[in-house]
């Protein structure tokens, strides 16, 4: 129950994401307001996550499994390369899909982890 924000938080920013992974294939320029609202809703669903898993201040926890703390991890490492990937790329469009692409690949088996130790 009490992960229920946290869900709703990167459902919200994976929704998102899709939408402008598919603006970049189309070679259409994203808004700014859009890309920091990407990263806004996943520095807060982060946030959020990490608060849980060390224990909220009402005693309210996700459970602390090392799963769960692996998908922390990989969806911090998934907004760490999300924000480095246009210094990476600004040069190239192979390296910033690749860039991209490591991003996504990161950000999606983080996710998929979270859902999975949720059920």
């Amino acid at each position: 129950m009490k992960a229920i924000p946290v869900l709703l938080l990167f459902a919200v920013t994976v929704c998102l994401g899709i939408w402008l992974g598919v603006e970049y294939l189309r070679r259409v320029r994203s808004r700014p307001v859009m890309i920091g609202l990407h990263l806004l809703l996943g520095a807060a669903g982060l946030e959020v996550m990490g608060m849980l898993l060390s224990g909220a201040p009402d005693g309210s926890a996700l459970p602390s499994t090392s799963l769960m703390r692996v998908a922390a991890l990989l969806l911090l490492v998934a907004m760490m390369s999300g924000l480095l990937a246009p210094m990476i790329g600004r040069r190239s469009r192979r390296t910033m899909n690749f860039a991209l692409a490591a991003h996504v690949g990161v950000a999606a088996t983080g996710f998929v982890l979270f859902l999975v130790v949720l059920i």
